[in-house]
């Protein structure tokens, strides 16, 4: 059975420990600030490619504007904290459930829609998020973005290294991973792809459509505001060139990459795509081609990832 295929389970734990026995000992060999602060934006990734996998991976939803509950996330997070003083603790939550309220403001009318359309929504909705957070300077301060942003704090430790980082975003990726598997073992996990394989057949056993299809955006785009609320306090500044359309092609890749529809395929596929660019780095005023040509060759060669 392929690799990307398993699922944190009993029988497979001499995968998964050794694995995460690796990742907690890495800090501690790898000195330099630079690699670990790629380790902290692939796991940043992880987390955003997991939550599209909810909509498009395992719900078979055409959703292109996840960039835009990122931005949402992450302005949040940087808003509170720098306006109002908040935790880190609270800016997290915060940045995911404000990019939860938005998803439900959207899927409502919206997930009525099927296909192209849905996706020509979302695109649309992406601009306007775009555009809103680039010219209201009052809150957002426009293009001179929001510096400042406090790192998270644990009573008296303040987490400022790339290494205290790491830490932080492993124990969110193994929460986020523990959560997902359970969802997607459940009966709402199963009522995903039942709808994903053939909504006539799924309203047929009788689960609903709608609330069901709601139920899994807004699961995406509340992923999508944690993982931006945890950029925010880590790079310590957000401006809108960070969450544009091209951003959501980025993490759409990196799930085709890996693997649309499985657990482990959102974090191979985020791994590999930001480390690849890190390691190429000749290659970097040729970005865009190498993502478009790494997924064409996926999709003609490996379309399962």
């Amino acid at each position: 059975m392929p690799l990307y295929t398993f699922t944190p389970q009993r029988n497979n734990l001499w995968i998964w420990l050794p694995v995460l026995g690796a990742l907690l000992l890495f800090p501690m060999f790898v000195k330099s600030e630079y690699i670990l602060n790629v380790a902290v934006l692939a796991g940043i990734y992880v987390i955003l490619t997991m939550g599209l996998n909810i909509t498009n991976g395992w719900t078979g939803l055409m959703s292109f504007g996840y960039a835009a509950f990122y931005g949402i996330g992450a302005y949040t997070a940087a808003i509170l904290a720098t306006r109002y003083g908040m935790p880190f603790w609270l800016t997290f939550a915060a940045g995911g459930l404000v990019a939860g309220v938005f998803g439900v403001a959207i899927a409502l009318p919206t997930l009525r829609l099927k296909g192209i359309f849905l996706a020509l929504i979302t695109i649309g909705f992406q601009e306007i998020v775009f555009l809103v957070t680039l010219n209201w300077t009052s809150l957002t301060r426009g293009p001179m973005g929001i510096p400042g942003i406090p790192p998270p704090t644990i009573g008296g430790y303040s987490f400022n290294s790339n290494r205290d980082f790491f830490y932080l975003i492993l124990a969110l990726n193994a929460v986020m991973v523990f959560v997902v598997s359970r969802i997607m073992a459940s009966r709402v996990g199963r009522a995903f792809i039942a709808i994903r394989e053939d909504e006539v057949a799924a309203q047929s056993v009788g689960i609903p459509l709608f609330p069901t299809k709601v139920l899994s955006f807004v699961i995406s785009t509340v992923m999508a505001g944690v993982a931006g609320a945890f950029f925010a306090h880590h790079a310590r500044f957000v401006s809108a060139d960070s969450f544009r359309l091209d951003e959501t092609f980025v993490v759409l890749t990196m799930l085709i990459v890996g693997g649309m529809g499985t657990l482990i395929g959102p974090i191979i596929g985020a791994v590999f795509l930001v480390i690849f660019p890190e390691a190429a780095r000749f290659l970097s005023n040729y970005r865009e081609i190498v993502y478009g040509a790494i997924l064409i060759l996926v999709i003609l060669f490996r379309p399962e990832g």
